[in-house]
């Protein structure tokens, strides 16, 4: 399967390290990246480079382990796919009790930056914007806030707070103020349209006995989750309360999960194939 156009190989290689390398004891040697990618569409001097340059840029740790190298995520590394990654798997709640978890700052006029950063962050941890400065959540999200605090070198300008929504307390209101849930749902059901004829031929082929040779498994699992990547950044996992009516993003999850358990067996042999030590590699 040929590589997606317009897809930066740094995002592609931070996918493999966060589905299938760290799981794995986090490391990998180039050879098997390269493998890796190769499968993907990606050339080996694109893929060089793009190590290179992630190695300079402090998201990768290279090592020398004679005429052979090693990579791992960089704890900075490791802190940005926790966020997503903890939420692509997330489950959502169906309870609720009610309180809204606030996150409050105020940045001077020369901390452009870091306010953009900021909310970036925001967003990816599931808040929606009720107001200049004011981000929410129906999540108690502290632990991984502060972290993102720490990591940005904010904690100085930022306040948390947790509260009852008491005066005039529609909480969808607040929902549509925060979220744009409508063109969310638009994307879940493009990503259904998609994927879900592949799902079912793959289904009926393993009923038939037959299959997708190991290395198309991977490319296969590794674009669904691709595909699926962007949606924990997007959707705040609202609790079932709170949902829009026609809510397609839990059938969306089922479907993504069932159709990577399907290709899991002949995936993971493809893995466990290229990520032995180059020598040993066919």
């Amino acid at each position: 399967m040929s590589k997606r156009p317009h897809l930066q190989t740094q995002f592609l290689i931070f996918i493999l390290f966060g589905d299938l390398i760290a799981p794995r004891g986090g490391q990998v040697w180039t050879a098997s990246l390269l493998q890796m990618l190769k499968v993907l569409g990606v050339g080996s001097g694109a893929a060089r480079s793009t190590l290179s340059r992630m190695t300079r840029n402090g998201w990768l740790k290279t090592e020398r382990d004679g005429r052979h190298s090693l990579h791992t995520l960089t704890a900075r590394g490791r802190r940005i796919l926790e966020e997503g990654g903890q939420r692509i798997f997330e489950s959502r709640k169906t309870n609720w009790d009610g309180q809204w978890h606030q996150v409050v700052y105020s940045l001077p006029e020369n901390k452009r930056k870091l306010r953009n950063d900021l909310r970036k962050r925001l967003t990816w941890l599931g808040f929606g914007r009720l107001a200049p400065g004011t981000w929410i959540s129906p999540h108690n999200r502290l632990h991984e806030v502060e972290a993102m605090l720490d990591d940005l070198g904010a904690r100085q300008y930022v306040e948390f707070f947790s509260s009852l929504h008491l005066v005039n307390g529609n909480d969808r209101e607040i929902v549509e103020r925060c979220w744009d849930m409508k063109n969310l749902n638009y994307q879940y059901s493009k990503f259904i349209d998609k994927w879900e004829p592949e799902y079912e031929k793959c289904t009926r082929a393993l009923v038939k006995g037959d299959g997708l040779p190991p290395a198309e498994c991977f490319a296969q699992r590794f674009w669904i989750t691709h595909e699926y990547s962007p949606f924990p950044r997007l959707d705040p996992n609202l609790p079932s309360v709170l949902l829009p009516d026609g809510w397609l993003g839990d059938k969306a999850s089922a479907m993504f999960n069932g159709y990577r358990n399907l290709l899991n067996d002949r995936n993971n042999e493809f893995i466990a194939a290229t990520m032995r030590k180059p020598n040993a590699i066919k």
